[in-house]
């Protein structure tokens, strides 16, 4: 990875994933969105790695969106695409983001594309698309995720909230004194890890695929897969049997 992303494995089992341009409000520059990718991917492919945290370098910003500059110095209309979880990139496994700073715009969407996230209570948070006459067709999940008439005002008015008032919308799992965001991303990683993989992979594939859905083809859809890739598992045996000997399970995600 160059600088601009850097990529490292805590614990063994858990990839810290930093935008690292605290100089640009770690705005998404052509270069970050590459390197993005490749870090992804290296997360995805690595199965000793069970979650991902994704946070920004500094105190200021974890992404203050598109790095307006470069699309105006190169003249750049449509950008290329920044790698999106569950749209422009699979990665079954957990991801959390650990929201440092400001989040606008394209920052906002690294936030709302990971499965988890946590703020610092300082945060910020806007889609300010437009006030600088840009597009947000990112946005539609959010409103599965928030009510529609919040997500209307903060499209329409491009205002920022609050890290308490992200956590009262449900867009915020939790809100954490700034020196404590990492440690508190890391604490609800290693809770995820303690848990079989197969019904924690199955939990995120049942929430993404709901959304495509009704609901009693979700619900048919969900039983199948549960008996699929979970009950039919050596995991969903040893977990009662870990119950029953009073000691930690040992999943093999098989």
């Amino acid at each position: 990875m160059t600088d601009c992303v850097l990529y490292e494995v805590r614990e063994s089992a858990i990839a810290l994933i930093t935008l690292n341009r605290p100089e640009r409000r770690n705005a998404i520059s052509l270069e970050v969105r590459e390197k993005l990718r490749e870090a992804f991917v290296a997360f995805e492919r690595d199965p000793a790695l069970r979650v991902a945290i994704l946070t920004g370098a500094g105190d200021q910003a974890f992404c203050a969106g598109m790095d307006l500059k470069e699309a105006a110095e190169r003249k750049l209309q449509v950008t290329p695409p920044i790698p999106i979880l569950g749209d422009t990139l699979r990665v079954t496994k957990p991801v959390i983001a650990a929201v440092n700073g400001h989040t606008y715009a394209a920052g906002w969407l690294l936030a709302q594309m990971c499965d988890l996230c946590i703020a610092a209570d300082s945060a910020k948070f806007g889609i300010t698309e437009a006030k600088v006459g840009r597009g947000f067709p990112w946005a539609v999940p959010l409103l599965d995720m928030i009510p529609q008439r919040v997500a209307l005002e903060l499209l329409m008015t491009g205002r920022t909230i609050t890290a308490r008032r992200a956590y009262e919308i449900g867009f915020v799992n939790a809100v954490v004194p700034a020196a404590e965001l990492v440690p508190a991303a890391l604490a609800m990683a290693r809770e995820i890890i303690a848990n079989a993989p197969l019904t924690v992979a199955a939990a995120k594939e049942m929430v993404a695929t709901q959304a495509e859905m009704g609901r009693s083809a979700a619900l048919r859809w969900a039983r199948q897969m549960f008996e699929d890739k979970v009950y039919n598992s050596e995991d969903a045996i040893e977990g009662p049997r870990a119950f029953k000997e009073k000691r930690k399970p040992v999943w093999k995600g098989r």
